[in-house]
């Protein structure tokens, strides 16, 4: 049974997405190369990565080294599969000594819209 969001469908229902929102602060002498960085690996990420729904990122207006991460993954194995990418391991390996924070939250899915081709 599909998922019905605005304007499409999905074949993996909510319940067994997984999706995970992070939070970081960036040392702001290291933010440009960060920015660089998490941009190739999110590319990546949906580029190569089927189970990759979507990967967000937006910093604060106010502190533009705080960012916020909204990531949906198709299912757990595609979470697994996407930490386990050179890419990924790249960007954490690249990224560390730049992160002078994190907090990840792990959520249950209640309700995921978006429009048709956006």
């Amino acid at each position: 049974m599909g998922c019905f969001w605005v304007g499409a469908v999905f074949a993996v229902p909510p319940a067994e997405q997984v999706v995970r929102i992070a939070q970081l602060v960036i040392d702001p002498a290291q933010l440009a190369a960060y920015q660089a960085a998490v941009k190739e690996e999110m590319a990546d990420s949906v580029r190569l990565e089927p189970g990759v729904i979507a990967i967000y990122s937006v910093a604060e207006k106010d502190h533009p080294n705080r960012l916020h991460f909204f990531e949906i993954y198709a299912d757990e194995a595609a979470y697994r599969s996407h930490i386990a990418s050179a890419h990924f391991r790249k960007y954490v390996k690249t990224t560390q000594s730049m992160i002078l924070s994190r907090v990840l939250t792990e959520t249950e899915p209640v309700q995921l819209s978006t429009q048709r081709g956006r």
